[in-house]
């Protein structure tokens, strides 16, 4: 619930159009669209172009690059999510013969496989797929692992090229109509194709030196369509937009995606501005964690941006191979947005009903003598917080057999025990194996090791 308005206020929506307008003025872009999707709805589109009166409308495809790796991915969480592989698993339990046979299949989503970041020449992006018609032809021959395995994070686009010919493999048809069946169908994003259809951009290249264009070529890349190779449209990026915030039961669980965003490898700059997590970009802007893709081709860039501390996504496309980033703009757009119109807090509002043995719960937790708090959510959640310091904290989410499951931080996929005495009142908690009592170092039989028997003393 939000109290905020289905429309942008008319000093948002101005300052919005005038960001829109300098990035398309100053990166010398023909055409540039941006939009805004606030908790789940668009409510702002804007477009500049260098013909008056006829700037691209939200239906008009741009070629969108690496945000296809978004897509990807979300298929290979699907497979998981399926039972069907297992992100430890080695990409030869599932496609064997490849280069690549060793890495894990969540080492090829995050780009922690130690893979080439291209194919052997000629480029790949400017070139037919039918110069590389088998997996041998997008990985080199002589040295196609770059670093270990897991130690570091490379981009690689050929590791999503295999990505993709492991969902046809698994799924036994082209990994694109397994994308249109599984995603992009039951989300209403129709104008995301493999190549363009009508109204689409045409890509260009702005000399740097000159106000004077070049028209970039359009190659099917076959293979290596995985790596970047879809189009799209602002409206169908506003619904990706709202499918990477919330979740949807019948693509992929809010869980799942939430999972996916986290950094699954080392950052490559120390202070974490930017990471990456299994199939989705992380990047730190003016204080916000943005979760997304940036993505270019030849003739285009783009990017969408998720803040969902914010309840914001924002998107940017351009046909242009170079000028303003996409990257910039749309984090831009998420700053102005929330900057003018800052999310409101949920209000509060008691739990529906209350189950007296979790109430009886909550309250003061000591391990040994850290004093920790334990606090009632609603859907039977249990909130883990240290008082005090920087102590262990998570939540749990309870279990059918009685137990609860940590969600996060320390605790994340660790098991909470409610422990009874004898006479069925309840004795401690049971984290992992730590030892919550009621008072600081309680009953001796509880803590492991005991209790000096003196108990406190003054000294």
């Amino acid at each position: 619930m939000t109290d905020l308005p289905d429309e942008l206020l008319p000093a948002t929506r101005r300052a919005l159009l005038h960001r829109l307008a300098v990035a398309q003025s100053e990166g010398r872009s023909p055409s540039m669209i941006g939009g805004v999707v606030r908790n789940g709805r668009p409510v702002w589109s804007g477009a500049r172009s260098m013909i008056d009166g006829h700037a691209p409308t939200p239906d008009v495809q741009y070629r969108i690059g690496s945000i296809s790796k978004t897509f990807v991915a979300v298929l290979v969480l699907r497979l998981r999510d399926e039972g069907l592989l297992d992100l430890a698993d080695p990409l030869a339990r599932h496609l064997p013969g490849t280069a690549a046979d060793g890495a894990t299949v969540a080492q090829l989503l995050s780009h922690g496989s130690g893979l080439t970041a291209e194919t052997p020449g000629p480029w790949w992006e400017r070139t037919e797929g039918t110069l590389r018609p088998g997996l041998d032809d997008i990985l080199e021959t002589e040295r196609p692992l770059k670093h270990p395995a897991g130690r570091l994070f490379h981009y690689s686009n050929p590791g999503y090229a295999l990505l993709g010919a492991l969902v046809e493999k698994l799924r036994g048809e082209p990994w694109g109509e397994v994308l249109r069946r599984e995603v992009l169908a039951p989300l209403g994003m129709d104008r995301t194709t493999l190549l363009p259809e009508h109204p689409h951009a045409g890509g260009f290249a702005v000399h740097p030196w000159a106000d004077v264009m070049l028209p970039e070529p359009l190659a099917d890349t076959g293979l290596m369509a995985a790596a970047g190779q879809l189009w799209s449209t602002g409206a169908d990026l506003a619904r990706w937009a709202a499918f990477l915030a919330a979740g949807d039961d019948t693509v992929l669980s809010a869980a799942t995606l939430a999972e996916m965003r986290r950094p699954a490898v080392a950052p490559d700059d120390a202070d974490w501005t930017t990471g990456y997590g299994l199939g989705l970009q992380l990047r730190r802007h003016e204080g916000r964690l943005l979760y997304g893709h940036t993505g270019s081709m030849p003739g285009f860039t783009a990017c969408l941006w998720v803040s969902a501390d914010d309840g914001l996504a924002a998107f940017a496309l351009s046909n242009a191979t170079s000028g303003y980033s996409t990257a910039q703009l749309a984090a831009e757009l998420i700053t102005i947005t929330a900057g003018h119109e800052p999310r409101l807090p949920e209000p509060w509002r008691p739990l529906p009903e209350v189950d007296r043995e979790l109430l009886e719960l909550t309250g003061p937790w000591y391990w040994g003598a850290a004093p920790n708090t334990l606090r009632l959510r609603a859907d039977r959640v249990l909130e883990l917080a240290p008082l005090a310091g920087g102590g262990r904290g998570s939540r749990f989410r309870p279990e059918p057999d009685g137990t609860w499951t940590g969600l996060d931080n320390y605790y994340a996929g660790e098991t909470l025990r409610v422990v009874r005495a004898a006479d069925g009142t309840v004795g401690h908690l049971d984290v992992g194996s730590f030892v919550f009592t009621r008072e600081p170092y309680g009953p001796a039989d509880a803590v492991p090791g005991g209790v000096d028997p003196e108990g406190w003393r003054a000294m």
